[in-house]
């Protein structure tokens, strides 16, 4: 990305100001996203924060509106955005684009083993009903009750957000190794305390009048929360390293 003059660049909640007119279920967590998937990249700021071009923002609309009127999967919106940026010449979306013709197929089914990656593979702003939720984690009613009855995933009214699509799945995972539900009661008290931990540390930013104040503490509290799980895994490892070897 070409470096703009700081004037002419936008925080990512000016951002989240264009866009939310035009789509109004834009969040932060979901532009997050869409970086997280290569499908935008912003310049940062010498303090780590996201710093958006006006190029930025005509890629982020481009791809919501891929999504709301195409119903084009992120694979297929981010080969035509490969295209578009080697500079090959590429058609419009619209009813008789080529990349129409496998949206409507279904996405390979993840297989249950987990990578590190797939615990982000989902966007934690998307809401799904019950039968799309136990569909994606490929569970059933008994496991997604259980799950509920433990505080693991919880409904927001008569839908689940993305975030419960991940915790399922891992809990699925898991279950393969013999970790039943009750198990992961400890983890759950975990990470509400980190969380809580988390909300203490950007408390401060919270309180400041700025203009994109809340917004900047939101993407401090999960760039922490991000850091927080690599040291997670990084102590875990290093324990059971410790533990095998002796």
């Amino acid at each position: 990305m070409n470096p703009q003059p700081a004037r002419s660049l936008m925080t990512i909640g000016d951002v989240l100001g264009l866009l939310r007119p035009e789509f109004p279920d834009i969040t932060i967590s979901k532009i997050r996203f869409l970086e997280s998937e290569g499908l935008v990249e912003p310049q940062r700021s010498p303090s780590g924060y996201r710093k958006f071009a006006d190029a930025d923002v005509e890629r982020l609309r481009f791809v919501l509106t891929a999504q709301r009127d195409h119903y084009l999967p992120l694979r297929v919106i981010r080969q035509h955005l490969q295209a578009r940026d080697r500079g090959e010449n590429v058609p419009p979306l619209g009813p008789q684009h080529p990349a129409l013709s496998t949206a409507g197929a279904p996405e390979p089914r993840r297989p249950r083993t987990l990578v590190a990656a797939d615990t982000t593979a989902e966007d934690p702003a998307v809401r799904l009903t019950r039968r799309q939720l136990l569909d994606g984690a490929g569970i059933d009613e008994a496991l997604l009750a259980r799950l509920e009855e433990y505080g693991l995933v919880r409904r927001a009214g008569a839908h689940y957000e993305g975030d419960a699509l991940n915790i399922a799945r891992a809990a699925a995972a898991l279950g393969e190794y013999g970790f039943e539900v009750r198990h992961l009661r400890a983890v759950k008290a975990a990470a509400d305390r980190q969380a809580g931990l988390i909300e203490q540390m950007v408390a401060p930013q919270l309180r400041r009048r700025s203009r994109g104040a809340h917004e900047e503490a939101a993407e401090t509290a999960r760039e922490i929360a991000a850091l927080s799980v690599k040291l997670h895994a990084a102590l875990v490892t290093a324990g059971l390293r410790e533990s095998l070897d002796r």
